[in-house]
């Protein structure tokens, strides 16, 4: 086992937003290596495929030099294992998302003993935030500046036009 401290922030990321960036900021201050990982979820309809996720999540990390991208299927706790995993990183913006990674951080102790969760709340200006809102806003045609990053707005505000 190295002395690498790696972690990873598992989601969706249909699209990324400013929220998950402000968490891989700060994540990857806090580790040495941070996987950001799009997560293969069967019961999700998503807008974007999960290479155009990694693609999004690769352009907007670029000047992290410790993040990495990469996706993966099946338990969250065996993925932490194969990539020699100390944590698992998430993003909390209410009571509600705390009862439920709670839930699941027990879930991943029981299954992988050696992964922690670390759970990070989110700043003040993103605690609104989510994919879901960002993809309703930029189908009825509203502007998505702010919410997303700008290297991927015109990506969203194409996409979202033809679903639309």
């Amino acid at each position: 086992m190295s002395n690498m401290r790696t972690a990873i922030y598992p989601g969706s990321f249909d699209p990324v937003t400013l929220g998950h960036l402000d968490i891989i900021r700060r994540a990857s201050v806090m580790f040495d290596r941070l996987i950001v990982a799009v997560m293969h979820n069967q019961n999700k309809k998503p807008m974007f495929s999960v290479e155009e996720r990694m693609e999004f999540l690769r352009r907007t990390t670029v000047e992290l030099s410790n993040v990495e991208i990469a996706s993966f299927g099946g338990l969250l706790a065996d993925y932490a294992r194969q990539q020699d995993a100390c944590a698992v990183v998430k993003g909390l913006r209410a009571v509600s998302d705390f009862e439920y990674e709670f839930q699941m951080a027990l879930a991943n102790r029981k299954l992988n003993p050696q992964l922690d969760t670390v759970l990070l709340m989110t700043s003040a200006e993103y605690m609104y935030l989510s994919s879901s809102v960002v993809k309703d806003i930029a189908v009825h045609g509203g502007s998505v500046a702010g919410f997303v990053p700008d290297r991927i707005m015109q990506d969203i505000v194409r996409r979202t036009r033809k679903e639309g």
